[in-house]
């Protein structure tokens, strides 16, 4: 579920469980450097002193962490081959997704539910947007998909240029929007039903969740 600031919840902090936050992965706790702060001093002549550095140095983390949520919005992703070509329904091109989303936490990516049609893909994904952007997500993807349609003896061109993205406003479910996306091999006649699809999926459990006090 995408966790929202303890602002909004009336100022009461909900207990920081990260790892339920996006499908069982927090965000790594490297110091605040990491996302643009500043790592207190810890060099102190007193232990007490440096006890509470350290105190300090956890709390202001955590406190970051907030905000990273809040800056995770789930974006509903679209990208074409070019000249819609039928390049993606293929099952290595399916692992070398699924491999790259499974990775994407340690860059500040996640991709939640998605589908390989044959000339396009669907996704929805979260990201920390201090860490990666949605060009920079996109290129790394294709880059990676591109790879492996080469090592087929797939000819470059690959991809359309640019891509389609939809920012889900916070009434939105991207539940009830899944529901009606993986119904596009269905709709394009490849299968009876879309669970008969191999090529879709979901990586983390991507949703919003809002709390009434």
């Amino acid at each position: 579920m995408l966790c929202l600031s303890w602002q909004a919840f009336g100022g009461r902090r909900p207990p920081l469980q990260g790892v339920g936050c996006f499908g069982g992965h927090r965000p790594p706790l490297q110091g605040v450097g990491c996302f643009g702060g500043h790592r207190l001093p810890l060099q102190r002549t007193s232990t007490q002193l440096r006890k509470s550095d350290t105190l300090r140095s956890v709390h202001n983390r955590l406190g970051r962490l907030d905000r990273i949520y809040v800056r995770a919005p789930i974006y509903f992703l679209t990208a074409c081959t070019a000249q819609r070509r039928p390049l993606l329904a293929k099952q290595d091109v399916h692992e070398a997704f699924s491999r790259f989303a499974k990775q994407g936490p340690a860059h500040g990516v996640w991709i939640g539910a998605y589908v390989l049609m044959p000339d396009h893909l669907h996704a929805f994904v979260a990201l920390d947007a201090e860490r990666v952007n949605l060009s920079v997500l996109m290129k790394s993807l294709k880059n990676v998909l591109s790879k492996k349609l080469r090592e087929r003896g797939g000819a470059p061109p690959h991809w359309q240029k640019g891509f389609f993205d939809h920012l889900l406003r916070s009434q939105e479910s991207a539940g009830e929007k899944w529901k009606y996306v993986r119904e596009n091999p269905v709709r394009a006649g490849l299968v009876a039903h879309s669970n008969e699809w191999t090529y879709l999926g979901e990586i983390f459990a991507l949703d919003y969740r809002v709390e009434r006090l």
